[in-house]
């Protein structure tokens, strides 16, 4: 699209949103910068955008005569799309779209976009620096004649938008794409795509797993059988969705000739040899491509915990293979790849007890993963915003690991419920982080873990899962000053 003289509307003032206002003002556009939150201060707004006090930025309410001037409209991914605003824009005949869309629209280059409900974050960076591994050595041995730059952007915390008018063709994008994000494409285009893993979240965003799921599925929604998509063997929706748009079995038993597909499908699993794809089988990565299979690495060889990061890095060895990396390139970064922050990131060993922030996993099924990850009795701090989520599966993960479960935030009484109905009592209460770090240090004993894994969205208690992390990190240095 050009956006040259349009007058475009984007709600949402957060950092989404001011990335898009400047994005559309480099493009030509006369953009304005909306958000209903009357709390917030328009000159406070206006000196966040490259334009500062000149920027055009409405809050509280839009009036008519702004809405019969606009061309189109910017939700910001926190912005639900079923909206009494959106939906009335929407019926004024107004193009919707995101700010994914609209960085999609300006910048060039490749594109790897990543989405699945856990592990995107970790997928995202590590797919990043092998991307940008590989770039380096391109430069190096051309003496810089070729090669680009690498750009990690997206739900990872780097606005799209932010970046998108600088990538060039010789470029590669490692973007992490939220379900939010993907609610609003229209021409999004990855070449490489991965779904990690789809199972129940934001059900109070999307309203059924039906809506959820379809939003995660429109990654591929416009590629072709040039592009390649990356999927979870081991997750049945994935499978079935992978099966249905390449036409392709993959394991040993079920092998068969390729039918007609929308785009090349790529499985990984945990659990299944595969004909075609990456694997897991006794504490070795394995590739099985054009026919023969090759054993990569030992886990053991890399940083990272769990076996469900073993599947982000099966998933990230995909990717990165699958836009002509070499396989040397890709194991040297995975082997040097550290865990990124607040995903089972060591903290500290405090009187022989070692702290992990997973703050990122902000529901049951990421904190499942960080329970299974770790190796010893743990102490575990959860609780948190309702994201109308249930808990039973990750209390039965517990099993004799968990010691003690630290509660906070508005979903305590739920969780302890839960927890009780399933036989677990081991249940304290906390009124604030560092109450939780507190009652954590009185309960683990040498030799033993605590846990920050909540289960849970940050939201009422903290700004987002980064600042509940680094509270959480703060408070566990400073134990060994503590007054005991």
């Amino acid at each position: 699209m050009d956006y040259k003289n349009k007058t475009a509307l984007i709600i949402g003032a957060g950092i989404s949103g001011v990335a898009a206002y400047d994005l559309l003002l480099k493009a030509g556009a006369n953009p304005i910068l909306y958000d209903a939150n009357t709390a917030l201060n328009v000159r406070d707004v206006r000196e966040k955008t490259c334009e500062k006090d000149k920027a055009n930025v409405i809050i509280g309410e839009l009036s008519k005569e702004i809405v019969s001037s606009l061309d189109l409209v910017v939700l910001s991914p926190g912005v639900p799309t079923d909206t009494g605003l959106a939906q009335e824009l929407k019926d004024e005949g107004l193009y919707i779209t995101g700010e994914i869309e609209l960085a999609y629209s300006i910048a060039k280059g490749r594109l790897i976009a990543i989405t699945g409900t856990n592990g995107k974050t970790t997928t995202t960076a590590l797919t990043g620096k092998i991307v940008e591994a590989y770039l380096d050595e391109l430069k190096k041995s051309s003496g810089g004649k070729s090669g680009g730059t690498t750009y990690v952007v997206g739900n990872i915390g780097i606005p799209y938008t932010s970046v998108a008018d600088k990538i060039e063709d010789a470029d590669i994008t490692v973007a992490e794409i939220s379900s939010f994000q993907l609610e609003t494409i229209h021409d999004f285009h990855p070449n490489v795509s991965a779904i990690l893993n789809i199972t129940p979240d934001h059900l109070n965003r999307h309203h059924t797993m039906e809506n959820y799921i379809r939003a995660k599925e429109d990654i591929t929604l416009n590629q072709t059988p040039e592009d390649t998509c990356v999927l979870n063997y081991e997750d049945e929706v994935l499978r079935e969705f992978g099966e249905k748009i390449s036409g392709k079995h993959v394991t040993k038993m079920n092998a068969s000739e390729e039918g007609g597909k929308l785009c090349n499908v790529r499985f990984f699993s945990s659990k299944t040899e595969l004909e075609d794809g990456c694997f897991y089988l006794d504490d070795c990565i394995y590739l099985a491509k054009g026919g023969e299979t090759v054993r990569l690495m030992n886990i053991h060889e890399m940083h990272l915990l769990g076996m469900h990061n073993v599947e982000n890095v099966m998933a990230a060895i995909l990717m990165a293979d699958s836009i002509g990396i070499p396989m040397k390139t890709i194991l040297d970064t995975v082997k040097n790849f550290h865990a990124v922050e607040h995903r089972i990131e060591y903290v500290a060993t405090v009187d022989g007890v070692d702290y992990y922030n997973d703050s990122k996993g902000t529901n049951p099924d990421a904190a499942i993963k960080a329970v299974e990850a770790m190796n010893r009795t743990t102490v575990l701090i959860g609780g948190g915003y309702d994201k109308e989520s249930t808990y039973d599966e990750w209390i039965e993960s517990f099993g004799t690991k968990i010691k003690a479960l630290v509660l906070i935030g508005q979903t305590a009484q739920k969780i302890e419920d839960c927890a009780k109905a399933h036989g677990f009592t081991e249940i304290y209460r906390a009124e604030s982080m560092e109450d939780a770090v507190e009652k954590c240090a009185d309960l683990a004993e040498d030799g033993e873990a605590v846990l920050l894994s909540p289960a849970c969205a940050s939201w009422g208690m903290f700004k987002n899962y980064e600042e509940r992390g680094r509270i959480f990190k703060e408070l566990v240095r400073a134990l060994p000053n503590r007054e005991k």
